[in-house]
């Protein structure tokens, strides 16, 4: 009610201030400004201020259409009350709240994937497969990515490259499972000796290094070892001291060469070839 008198208000002061000659109208509603768009009338008419004039007489838009954060709500079956179980009978849910009489549904739940009895469908479906535990996987990173490293001056082909040196240099993620495969992609790049240290290593990329007179050493870390090679701060961070290599399990020990070193070592080992040579009898 307020509202509409204040429309009427305003409507009358403005009409009444435009041109005080000229009678106002009735200021029982507003009248709408479809109203006042005579045929006659162009877009000349219209004033800054949003009013028009022709014909005598002058007005503004019209206020029938003022939108209010009180007046703010959803859609007509936007909003769906909640359904209240057992809140009296004149809800149509009181009482047994639409379990019905006994039975094992009225009285409790029952197990996921309880069919009542009969054999289940998880049963009844075959096993497909197996997902070995033992299983690992790296992360491959190829010599041409390397080499382009190397180039931008990421990587110092003078040090030995570690995993911790791959990483740091962008060459591979941050996620490192169980350790990096060293991939012949790009093996025509190398033409300058390096040394590397991963996890495992292709024949060709190996045999890329070697032609170009470096070396490739596969070390074996665990988990933890691991995560002390790429995040030795993390250890110092927790005041914890750096775990010791761990032995490649009896499986692993033909894959590798050597046990990994830790912290991150900055020289290679050089290989040694152990020849067993029989030992010449001693005089008498």
């Amino acid at each position: 009610m307020l509202r509409k008198r204040l429309q009427s208000f305003f409507s009358t002061s403005i009409r009444s201030f435009s041109n005080p000659n000229i009678p106002s109208f009735p200021t029982k509603s507003a009248i709408p400004i479809s109203n006042f768009f005579l045929k006659s009338s162009n877009s000349s008419n219209i004033c800054s201020n949003g009013a028009f004039w022709g014909n005598g007489y002058s007005t503004t838009r019209s206020f029938s259409s003022l939108l209010s954060l009180n007046d703010l709500r959803d859609n007509p079956g936007a909003t769906k009350q909640k359904k209240r179980k057992g809140r009296g009978i004149g809800s149509g849910l009181g009482k047994t709240a639409g379990r019905g009489h006994k039975g094992q549904k009225a009285r409790g739940t029952m197990k996921f994937g309880f069919e009542g009895g009969q054999t289940p469908l998880r049963r009844r479906l075959p096993k497909r497969g197996f997902k070995n535990p033992f299983s690992l996987t790296f992360q491959p990173v190829g010599l041409g990515k390397i080499a382009k490293l190397i180039n931008m001056g990421k990587i110092d082909s003078s040090e030995l490259i570690t995993m911790k040196t791959l990483k740091e240099a962008g060459a591979i993620g941050k996620q490192i499972e169980d350790g990096v495969r060293l991939m012949g992609r790009g093996s025509e790049q190398i033409i300058w000796p390096i040394h590397l240290e991963v996890s495992r290593v292709t024949v060709r990329a190996k045999a890329a290094v070697e032609a170009a007179g470096g070396s490739v050493r596969k070390v074996h870390y665990n988990k933890l070892g691991l995560k002390a090679l790429l995040k030795p701060e993390w250890f110092a961070k927790k005041g914890r001291l750096l775990p010791k290599a761990a032995r490649p399990p009896p499986k692993l020990a033909d894959k590798v060469d050597s046990i990994g070193r830790l912290p991150a070592p900055t020289k290679p080992i050089p290989f040694v070839v152990n020849e067993n040579v029989a030992a010449a009898p001693s005089p008498c």
